[in-house]
């Protein structure tokens, strides 16, 4: 079933025609009339067929539910981590330790990987206190102790050519070399062991990550596996073995000497909804046609003495996985959800130090699974879950093993799918019906009782019978049928005139001016932070141009200048804050929502520098002076608001992003740059700019160093020069940075030869030959410190 794929509608904007046509009534009055009509013709119908749009909607809700839309999937996820946090804590059994292999041990014991003789001593040690299964989180992928065999097979040999012949002196290498071999230590500790011991392994479910791999290798590996196959495998036809969502490439066992020390083995992998959290573990995987247990189900199994069988159905998938009669939950992929407990720490942990130390009672694993693991920052798996963003790999094996013990389970019950399509329609409709007969006041009182008594059902039934229906589609489908009932009240009776006025002022009025229209409450003092790009522009030599000219061609030369850059910024998207003689201060990104703010900055800056070659180029055949500009921008959040008096106040901005902004807008002056932007700038817009780094800088005011670009030209119409110059300079920069002062400025050489006069590199060998005689101290970060502004 095809899933919709919502498109948003774009209207084609005419406020620029009116704005720049303030003699255009007749055309705004046509505008108008069109207007009015469509409002009209919209109205009556929504009056004439109220309950029909409110069937509609909960149908259309009702199929989306259906067909699923990923981002409201993903939503739902996050309410069922939600309605863990609700539920709190919930206490587990006691059949279940982790054998720790956290921070202490690893102080006490030495850094991880432990020599295997210690994995023995700890198996002992469990052994001797009466566990009853021992499960490994962890795997013996290498052998150990290879080299020390190696060299002792040699002295064999070269003893038997030199004739010695002493019986105690081979009796004492076959000591050394037994002592030596950890691998066959810890295979003989789990053999003797009286505790069924459990071996972990993983699969590669990926074939770039197993194409190292032989077919001699897979075999040797799928023989070593075994013991994590089900002991049952029903299948209903020949088709059905091959509906499988989780194919392994390759499995990765333990070597060979331990994994034939026990015939128990289940594999560790775990598997991540589409926003990274792990909220269910795959129960089976399968290779070459054999259906594999993961390590907590064999554990458990082991545990209690009974097999576990999995049947698939040729129509659906996997239809049941059982640990003895006792069945498992879990859906068509195999997938089962993990009832969490709690955050980290739930279950208790147990240092493998204090383990080896004879530290811990000796009753804490008797008759109990213990499951081997790691805890240490640096070794363990992190695992995000509904409780924790950082948690523990190995406890979401315990997780798992105390929930099948107690028979707990996490489940979408078989009439969720029906009960939820018959909430959204019936609430749907309900929910109109009310609204259609009350005012807006009653009509948001009944929709929070519907709702909030929904969310409560669910909430009740997932945390005291562990069944999970679905939150998110019905809520939205509430909210959509409050807004569409609310809106026809609105068109129909209440809003028509207002809403025309509206939309007629819309086109005619500036975008501040429509916000201030749309939210009279924002014509007061204060703002909202907003992610925006501050823009900073002053004329090169303003004040010398000034003196040579009438103030009547001052002011004609400055108009004509200052228009040109307006325009620009304003077909960007861009708002000018104001003018402070030849100076021009905008901003990106407000009031008005653009996203791609930065990169709009950049590429308005690069239309006004081409549009100032082609001006100058004018002015000069008038003998006027030329103009040059030099532009700072700067990108992150800022305080955008009404400031002022009370009587009196602008539109602005405020904050460190708009004072750095103003900072870079001078540091063109000390490298001969015309556009510098920073790094936040640069990276959200360098896939649209051709840019170059210039140097990394203590502006006047700021304690950290900020890196500063060059914006040369749009991505792609970059020419072979700029280009050159580039990697020259970045090169240069680089040997810069290695206080390299010699190689930097044969670099910085090489690029003026692709550029002449080019502005940095100049810069740049001026600063290498001072620091060549003057070197910065040890503790110079890179950076070079601006004394002015």
């Amino acid at each position: 079933m095809k899933k919709l794929r919502w498109q948003p509608v774009h209207h084609a904007p005419v406020a620029a025609a009116f704005s720049h046509n303030p003699d255009n009534i007749d055309t705004a009055g046509i505008m108008v009339s069109l207007l009015t009509e469509k409002v009209a013709k919209t109205a009556g119908a929504i009056g004439r067929r109220p309950m029909l749009l409110a069937w509609c909607i909960v149908l259309l809700g009702a199929f989306i539910f259906v067909s699923g839309v990923p981002f409201l999937d993903i939503v739902e996820l996050k309410t069922i981590d939600l309605r863990f946090k609700l539920r709190g804590v919930k206490q587990p059994g006691n059949k279940v330790v982790l054998a720790a292999i956290d921070e202490k041990s690893l102080k006490q014991e030495g850094r991880w990987v432990w020599p295997r003789r210690k994995i023995a001593a700890l198996v002992y040690k469990l052994t001797g206190m009466g566990a009853k299964v021992i499960a490994f989180d962890v795997g013996f992928f290498e052998p150990e102790g290879a080299d020390v065999s190696r060299i002792i097979d040699n002295i064999k040999t070269k003893s038997k050519t030199f004739n010695i012949n002493d019986k105690k002196f081979y009796r004492y290498l076959e000591t050394l070399e037994a002592r030596a071999d950890n691998d066959r230590v810890l295979a003989s500790a789990i053999k003797k062991s009286s505790a069924n011991v459990v071996l972990g392994f993983f699969f590669q479910m990926n074939k770039e990550d197993a194409a190292h791999m032989t077919q001699a290798d897979l075999d040797s590996h799928e023989r070593r596996i075994q013991g994590a196959r089900y002991t049952i495998e029903k299948f209903s036809s020949d088709n059905a073995k091959e509906m499988w969502t989780y194919n392994a490439a390759a499995p990765q066992s333990n070597i060979k000497i331990i994994s034939e020390s026990t015939p128990y083995a289940g594999y560790f992998n775990k598997i991540t909804d589409p926003d990274g959290v792990v909220r269910r573990i795959p129960m089976t995987i399968r290779f070459n046609r054999g259906l594999y247990a993961p390590l907590s189900l064999k554990a458990v199994s082991t545990y209690l003495g009974v097999p576990i069988s999995i049947e698939v159905q040729e129509d659906y998938g996997v239809a049941s996985v059982r640990l003895g009669n006792r069945e498992i939950p879990v859906d068509e992929h195999g997938n089962m959800l993990i009832n969490y407990r709690g955050p980290e720490r739930t279950f208790p942990h147990v240092s493998v130090t204090d383990i080896l130390h004879d530290a811990v009672d000796p009753d804490t694993f008797k008759d109990k699974i213990v499951l081997v693991g790691a805890t240490a920052i640096g070794i363990h798996d992190e695992c995000v879950t509904p409780f924790a963003k950082v948690f523990p790999g190995p406890e979401v094996h315990l997780n798992v093993m105390d929930s099948i013990l107690a028979g707990d389970f996490l489940f979408h019950p078989p009439w969720a799918v029906l009960f939820d399509l018959v909430i959204i329609v019936l609430g749907g409709i309900l929910l109109a019906f009310v609204l259609l007969k009350t005012g807006a006041v009653t009509g948001i009182i009944v929709m929070a009782l519907i709702s909030g008594g929904y969310i409560w059902f669910c909430q009740y039934l997932f945390s005291n019978m562990g069944q999970i229906l679905n939150m998110v589609y019905p809520l939205c489908v509430f909210l959509a049928v409050y807004v569409l009932t609310t809106s026809y009240k609105y068109l129909s009776e209440e809003g028509q005139k207002r809403f025309i006025r509206e939309a007629f002022s819309k086109y005619l009025a500036p975008e501040v001016v429509n916000q201030l229209i749309s939210s009279p409450h924002k014509l007061v003092l204060g703002g909202e932070r907003r992610e925006i790009t501050a823009f900073f522009s002053d004329v090169q030599g303003f004040t010398s141009i000034s003196e040579k000219l009438e103030p009547e061609e001052l002011v004609d030369l400055l108009n004509d200048f200052l228009t040109e850059i307006t325009d620009i910024i304003l077909k960007h998207k861009g708002a000018v804050d104001k003018f402070e003689g030849d100076a021009v201060i905008a901003f990106f990104g407000a009031p008005n929502d653009l996203p791609n703010h930065p990169e709009a900055a950049c590429l308005a800056c690069i239309e006004i520098q081409k549009r100032m070659e082609e001006l100058r180029a004018m002015w000069r055949d008038k003998g006027k002076p030329e103009l040059r500009v030099r532009i700072g921008l700067y990108s992150g959040p800022a305080v955008v608001g009404n400031m002022g008096s009370r009587n009196r106040m602008d539109y602005t901005m405020m904050g460190d992003t708009v004072n750095t902004a103003a900072r870079l807008e001078g540091v063109n002056k000390v490298y001969g740059t015309y556009t510098m932007i920073g790094k936040r700038t640069y990276d959200a817009a360098a896939g649209a700019i051709f840019a170059r780094e210039i140097d990394a800088v203590t502006v006047v005011g700021k304690k950290e160093p900020v890196v500063i670009y060059e914006v040369l030209a749009r991505r792609g119409e970059e020419t072979a020069a700029m280009t050159k110059t580039a990697e020259c300079y970045a090169a240069g920069l680089a040997e810069y940075r290695r206080r390299n002062w010699d190689k930097a400025i044969e670099w910085f050489t090489r690029a003026m030869e692709f550029t002449p006069e080019d502005g940095p590199s100049m810069a740049m060998i001026q600063r290498c030959e001072k620091y060549r005689i003057s070197p910065p101290g040890d503790d110079w970060n890179g950076a070079f410190a601006l004394t002015t502004k």
